[in-house]
């Protein structure tokens, strides 16, 4: 499933963030602790160059958290990158932020000078809520939906150190469909970007095989069904979703897959590991070059087609 949401306002903040990093010196990025890749923009790895990066994994409350553990490891191995994890219950570990720029950015420190950094993140990864706990006020609007901050704004954290906040963006084609998914499943992307019947048999499937004891002892269902449509099914006909003739409501037990999922019913869920992610990577990327190849043999066979015409 291709999801491309990207509004006008999230054009304008990507060119805004090219022209300001140059004065930059530390990147932040919010992340999903559910989905450290797929909430991940793959447009800060272009742009950033060699700038320290933090990553924060937020929400990591609603996450697995032995695979939290693992993203951390995985990113802490990554060139110039310190990994966080964070929960909206701890807002310690978040003021400990400031310190941590200043000691990436230690030259500039060091000789007294004024410290940038800048605070990126998809829509909907409390990206918000955090900068509101470091600055100790609602200075940033906050809100359950995605794309809520549309404007970029410059804040004093501390005496030479500013932060730079920019709305939550996507980018225009998430080749991963996977990751599609998954951002749907975690509110990144609206609820009419998608069909919840869609997403809800991709989080089915996935539930089945990382999490069948929460199924079971969630819907109650001794035996779970293999097929992820027979499960949405099972969870319709325990919550009362049937319709006149006995069928199923699938849409509204899709719903309530969703919902459950997303407001930790179903507790600690984790929808990507590394090694998940890394084999992803390697299958999409192949299927782009497909695609690629696929579109020049047509232009090909086009060209011979109106060379054999004249």
């Amino acid at each position: 499933m291709a999801i491309n949401w990207f509004p006008g306002h999230m054009h304008k903040a990507q060119r805004e963030i090219k022209e300001i990093l140059p004065q930059i010196d530390v990147v932040i990025e919010v992340c999903d602790a559910r989905l450290p890749f797929s909430s991940e923009n793959p447009m800060i790895t272009e742009i950033r160059g060699d700038k320290p990066l933090i990553k924060i994994l937020n929400k990591s409350d609603l996450a697995d958290p032995a695979i939290t553990q693992l993203w951390l490891d995985y990113l802490e191995s990554q060139h110039n990158v310190k990994a966080i994890a964070l929960t909206t219950e701890s807002p310690s570990v978040a003021k400990t932020l400031p310190a941590l720029i200043r000691k990436l950015a230690a030259s500039k420190d060091e000789a007294g000078k004024q410290i940038n950094a800048v605070i990126m993140g998809i829509p909907n990864v409390g990206k918000s809520t955090l900068l509101n706990t470091l600055v100790g006020k609602a200075k940033a609007k906050v809100g359950n939906e995605p794309a809520v901050t549309k404007g970029q704004q410059r804040i004093r954290l501390d005496d030479g150190l500013y932060l730079y906040d920019t709305p939550g963006m996507l980018w225009p084609k998430i080749v991963n469909e996977n990751s599609g998914y998954r951002l749907a499943i975690t509110s990144a992307v609206k609820d009419t970007a998608f069909d919840h019947e869609e997403i809800a048999c991709f989080a089915a499937e996935y539930l089945l095989s990382a999490y069948p004891e929460r199924l079971k002892e969630r819907y109650k269902i001794e035996q779970l069904p293999e097929q992820e449509v027979e499960l949405i099914e099972a969870i319709g006909k325990r919550r009362g979703c049937v319709k006149s003739g006995g069928h199923i409501d699938f849409h509204k037990a899709s719903e309530i897959l969703i919902n459950e999922i997303r407001d930790k019913t179903l507790g600690a869920i984790s929808f990507e590991t590394p090694e998940m992610v890394l084999a992803e990577v390697i299958h999409f990327d192949k299927v782009e070059e497909d695609k690629v190849a696929a579109r020049e043999a047509k232009k090909i066979a086009r060209g011979r087609g109106r060379r054999n015409k004249r």
